[in-house]
Order: structure tokens, then sequence, then C-alpha cells
């Protein structure tokens, strides 16, 4: 999807995902830590970037978006943190060599194969030894709701994409299920979800 599209989406004066934090996200707040870095994928208007920085966190909040970028620092500035924003295109990205204690990827289903498989690369590489993964998104059930997320069923995840993606990795949480969600007015109603915790060991320095 163009740039033009995600601009058109944000703008307007709704935090259309709303403000708070995803569900799954903020229920995995037992493993932050202040002070450790998180890169915070497609982070859109900022609704997960700013609570992991209200958590005591580092972040560095990444968005293809300019229009999506500036209403997240007016969040922030509302809430009284900071956080280092960057435009970027995740397809197109330099992702940095183990930087990061956490990354937080939630409803990143934009790219398709085998685009989707040089993002996964990169979380791979960015992600310190022992670092953690925290992922949410849509499996291709979802098709079936229309309440939020990508129209075409392969960008969608399942859990053996997961495993053959982090299977290496110490899975601490692998879940389907369906919810109800209310985050803004994009992902509203009955979904089909997937959410994966997975701890990079720390004797994989690959």
């Amino acid at each position: 999807m163009s740039q033009s599209f995600w601009n058109e989406r944000y703008t307007t004066s709704e935090y259309i995902f709303g403000t708070a934090p995803n569900a799954f996200l903020a229920s995995q707040a037992f493993r932050l830590e202040p002070g450790l870095r998180a890169l915070s994928l497609a982070d859109g208007e900022g609704r997960n970037g700013v609570w992991l920085a209200e958590q005591g966190l580092k972040v560095h909040a990444l968005d293809f978006s300019p229009v999506a970028l500036a209403k997240a620092a007016q969040l922030a500035a509302t809430r009284g943190v900071s956080l280092e924003f960057e435009q970027a295109d995740l397809l197109d990205w330099t992702w940095p060599d183990a930087a990061y204690d956490v990354v937080v990827a939630i409803f990143i289903q934009f790219a398709p194969p085998p685009e989707r498989e040089r993002m996964i690369e990169g979380i791979r590489r960015s992600l310190k030894p022992g670092g953690t993964l925290i992922l949410q998104g849509y499996t291709p059930q979802q098709i079936e709701y229309g309440t939020g997320g990508p129209a075409n069923a392969e960008n969608m995840y399942t859990a053996a994409d997961l495993r053959r993606w982090f299977g290496d990795w110490h899975i601490a949480h692998l879940a389907e299920h369906e919810s109800v969600i209310s985050e803004g007015t994009h992902h509203h109603g009955l979904s089909a979800l997937i959410d994966l915790v997975a701890v990079r060991p720390v004797t994989d320095t690959n």
C-alpha cells in the first residue's frame, strides 16, 4: 500500500485505532522493565509506542505515514512521554543487528509473501539475544468477520507460520482465539486473532 493511502487514512482528527494500547500488548506488561529499548513496528498514531514509553521503556517507533507520526507525537506530548519517531518503509528499512530488548509487532499485516518474509528476517536480526518479541495478528478466518485487517488471507498468520519463523526461539505464548476487540473504528468486533510471545535465546548470536 502506498504512503498516500496511509496518509489519507490517518488524515482525520479521530485516532482511528484509538489511543489505548492493544489489549494483548498491555497484558504482557509483566514482561517489560523500565530502561529496556523497544522497537514498535508500524506504530501508526502511537497508541502502543506511547504506552510502552509510559512503562519506562526507551521506544523507537516506526511508521510509513508522516501524518500518523505527527498524531503520535501529539499523543506523546499529551501523555508527557518522549519517543524516538522515524518515518520508514519497513520493506526498505535497514534493520540493525541486535539493537532492541523488545520488538512489538501488532497488526503489521500489510505485506504479503515474499515481502513479509523480509520483515520477519528483520525482526529476527534486530532483537537482541535474550530479547522478547510480542506479536498479535489476524488468522485467515478474519476474512469471514471483516472487522479489521487486510482483505487478503495470504497476509494473515497461522500458528504454523509463527512456528516456522520463530520455532527455534523459546515460544513463551502462542494462541489462536476469537475475541471481541474495540480499537477505534477500524478494529472493532469479533475477530480471529493469534498471539505470540517469543524470546530469542541468549546463545543465539548469529
